[in-house]
């Protein structure tokens, strides 16, 4: 299965990467919104991590064009530290599937991430 985390702290990134990858998971990372644009049009996944705030393109820029533009349902888990209602409820209305603020409890990811990829 493959995960393609869009995440600008390179620390939580790798921290990702390396939790996700130890359970099994194919991880791709992108640094800003511009190198994760690039990946969403040229490569397909199974799950998608996004922080809301990165630069160039926000996690919802992406996310709208994820679902607007490309089409595709690819499932999303949004990784924030900010747990703004308003932030949540634009994010629900583009078609997440979750939202999970940092920081983040592995187990519940991981949890979170199965129920999803069985869907």
């Amino acid at each position: 299965m493959k995960i393609l985390i869009c995440e600008d702290n390179k620390l939580a990134m790798r921290a990702l990467s390396v939790f996700l990858s130890k359970e099994g998971y194919e991880t791709y990372n992108a640094i800003d919104g511009i190198e994760a644009m690039e990946l969403l049009n040229t490569n397909e996944y199974d799950l998608i991590l996004v922080d809301i705030h990165l630069p160039f393109h926000s996690g919802l820029e992406l996310i709208r064009h994820l679902r607007s533009d490309l089409k595709k349902k690819t499932p999303v888990i949004i990784v924030s530290a900010f747990s703004d209602p308003q932030i949540q409820r634009q994010a629900r209305e583009l078609g997440i599937d979750e939202y999970v603020v940092k920081p983040i409890d592995p187990t519940n990811l991981i949890k979170k991430i199965k129920t999803l990829l069985r869907n």
